[in-house]
């Protein structure tokens, strides 16, 4: 009786291996290390990984997908999303509108909308922390989204781009600390960082200088003096997480960068001073486009923003594909994100567009969204690649992306860790 339950046991694993065997057939698959197209391959994925890569259309028992006559890439990385929100006029009221029920909701949509475009990893740069429960229910397959790298709260100081109650009539003002993201000293800092690891963050994020859309009037001024950026990056490192800084002025970009943060976001001020640094120090920059192109056209519509943004969207808004160019030229490593939540979650693959005409060919920016985005992810073993041994997040579009980049923004097939999500 043993010996049959055994057969049993080991007839149905064998089964069950076999109905989670996946072929795809691939007219072209984008090899992003080498720029190669590789042309009439099968893919072979096993549970979540990629098992082979084998020449010609081929197939076993198991799920047989044609795509025959699209062009197959690796899953995207956006490196800088806010999920828990999305840009709106009455966006500003939700703070007293909406409940965390109604946020946890609405983020699920943003996640799902992103996973659809293409998305399949992004890194959360800021929220209320519901995106820590979102990324656990994702990663436990209890929604649909993209893999997630969060940075739960972001962290900033008393009336600086990340304090929560910016804008706050007095009654309503307080004084947040480190619990909520806020300091005002290195001992502040330190408690800050180690409150995000309880809370269950992967990444911390700063707000170096002040920003377009917080209810203040500088968008551009340092807001932690060196020694306390130093303090959250040493601190960081004993936890073992890296550091993001928000930065649109030069001053707060280069205090942050010697201090030893992994990613620049924005930059939009950026001296070739400062970009000289980025690559001593090799720290990357995540760009964010999309972003400043859809702020300085909103704050063209009157009562879109409150009125203390507006002139901060026009002047800094216009300003970033222009440091973009220069920071490329410079040799600035540059991972690709978005700022998606500050647009339309979904639309996230535009920003290829605007990378391209800024100079970048084809190939680097979706390198940028794919091997280097995986490297700062400390994933490149996992993410990033069509290749044995990788997870199986895999994209299909219509057209070459190397001759047409807008192709990736009309994604006609999604793999997520083996399990396909979208399909025409």
């Amino acid at each position: 009786m043993r010996n049959v339950l055994v057969f049993i046991a080991l007839t149905f694993c064998y089964l069950n291996a076999l109905a989670q065997t996946t072929y795809i057939q691939a007219g072209k698959i984008l090899d992003v290390k080498s720029g190669k197209m590789l042309k009439e391959k099968t893919i072979v994925v096993k549970a979540d990984t990629i098992a082979d890569l084998l020449d010609g259309y081929q197939f076993g028992k198991g799920t047989i997908i044609n795509l025959q006559n699209k062009t197959l890439l690796p899953g995207l990385i956006d490196m800088h999303v806010h999920i828990e929100s999305e840009t709106s006029p009455t966006k500003y009221l939700e703070t007293f509108t909406l409940n965390d029920a109604d946020v946890a909701y609405n983020a699920q949509l943003y996640a799902q909308k992103t996973l659809m475009a293409g998305f399949t990893t992004v890194r959360d740069l800021g929220g209320s922390g519901i995106n820590v429960s979102l990324r656990n229910a994702i990663n436990t397959g209890k929604v649909t989204g993209p893999r997630i790298f969060t940075a739960e709260k972001a962290i900033g100081t008393t009336g600086g781009h990340a304090d929560p109650t910016n804008g706050y009539k007095k009654e309503l003002m307080n004084d947040p600390g480190p619990k909520e993201g806020v300091v005002n000293n290195t001992d502040d800092a330190r408690k800050a960082v180690r409150q995000r690891y309880k809370n269950g963050a992967d990444w911390i994020k700063i707000t170096a200088t002040g920003g377009v859309l917080s209810v203040a009037k500088n968008g551009q001024n340092p807001q932690f003096t060196s020694e306390e950026i130093e303090a959250i990056v040493q601190t960081g490192k004993d936890y073992d997480l890296q550091v993001a800084a928000h930065a649109h002025g030069d001053e707060g970009m280069q205090r942050a960068i010697k201090a030893g943060v992994k990613t620049i976001e924005h930059g939009t001020l950026m001296s070739e001073e400062t970009a000289d640094l980025m690559v001593k120090y090799n720290t990357y920059y995540v760009p964010t486009l999309s972003a400043g192109k859809y702020v300085a056209d909103k704050a063209l519509i009157k009562g879109y923003y409150p009125e203390v943004i507006v002139p901060k969207a026009l002047e800094i808004g216009p300003q970033l594909q222009k440091t973009f160019a220069m920071a490329y030229k410079k040799g600035v490593p540059i991972a690709f994100g978005t700022d998606a939540g500050v647009f339309p979650h979904g639309e996230n693959a535009k920003e290829f567009i605007y990378m391209v005409e800024a100079g970048m060919t084809p190939l680097q920016a979706i390198q940028s969204a794919t091997l280097t985005s995986a490297v700062v992810l400390k994933a490149e073993q996992d993410l990033g690649q069509i290749a044995t041994g990788f997870k199986a997040d895999i994209i299909a579009v219509d057209n070459d992306p190397l001759e047409d980049i807008s192709t990736l923004t009309n994604v006609s097939f999604v793999m997520k860790n083996g399990e396909v999500v979208v399909k025409e």
